[in-house]
């Protein structure tokens, strides 16, 4: 029987509050089994670069990253969320590691391809090493990834984080038996965007296609879904978006996501 492993990722609304900050970690910490927590840091990397006096830029729910934005993403991700979320952890007596994909070699990516639209330095996950992160999880440490990788030639490369859960998440079926949780400041995937209780229980790929029309699925919520359906391909068990009641066994307040 295969070992359970929680992949969670963080969303930025938690992360830029200290107290719904503390709340997550403590509540992360005493998740049973192995885990893995995912973050990035978008919204306080917008307020960096506007303090630069650049305007950040988002088309789809995803960044385009140029030279300037990919330094601040680097040292937000990487540095200032990165390392407050570990020693937050440490604080919990949870062991935490934090590591981008070019740690280890984690996480390899290519620098996406020009099409449509002109990404910059964003990267499109190509390898995870499960060998090399189920050896931090066997040492009993929680490794921590931020949303940064790079692609073998000496560039770190910004990826988005939802999409590092989910290549995780899908990496490691292969050796875990991973549940993956999109944990952000709602109450789930809503129908209407400002009824908190329109909660949408079950979203499948038939249903799909309908909320895209409708437009109940806009903006950051594209990329959660789309690579909740990528992990749940490639072998995860469950796909889990809400708030904090994600955790809770008997909580029904969250949208689960199947094929």
């Amino acid at each position: 029987m295969k070992q359970k492993l929680s992949i969670v990722k963080i969303g930025g609304n938690i992360i830029e509050h200290p107290a719904a900050l503390t709340k997550f970690l403590t509540l992360f910490s005493k998740l049973e089994g192995h885990k893995i927590l995912v973050h990035g840091g978008g919204k306080k990397a917008n307020h960096v670069l506007k303090k630069m006096g650049l305007e950040p830029n988002m088309v789809n729910g995803r960044r385009i990253t140029d030279a300037d934005t990919l330094e601040v993403a680097i040292m937000v991700y990487g540095g200032l969320v990165n390392k407050t979320i570990v020693s937050k952890l440490q604080a919990s007596k949870t062991n935490a590691i934090g590591i981008s994909g070019a740690d280890g070699n984690t996480i390899r990516a290519n620098k996406r391809p020009v099409k449509e639209i002109d990404y910059g330095f964003a990267g499109d996950v190509t390898a995870v090493d499960i060998k090399m992160i189920g050896n931090l999880l066997k040492a009993t440490l929680v490794p921590v990834f931020c949303a940064l990788t790079h692609d073998g030639h000496g560039q770190l490369l910004n990826t988005n984080a939802d999409t590092i859960a989910a290549e995780l998440s899908g990496g490691m079926s292969r050796y875990y038996d991973t549940i993956l949780y999109y944990c952000f400041e709602k109450n789930g995937v809503l129908e209407d965007i400002n009824d908190e209780n329109s909660i949408i229980p079950i979203i499948d790929s038939r249903k799909y296609p309908g909320l895209l029309n409708s437009g109940a699925i806009v903006d950051g919520m594209l990329p959660k879904i789309q690579n909740s359906f990528h992990a749940l391909e490639r072998g995860a068990t469950e796909v889990r978006i809400g708030n904090l009641d994600l955790f809770k066994k008997e909580s029904k307040n969250y949208t689960t996501i199947v094929l």
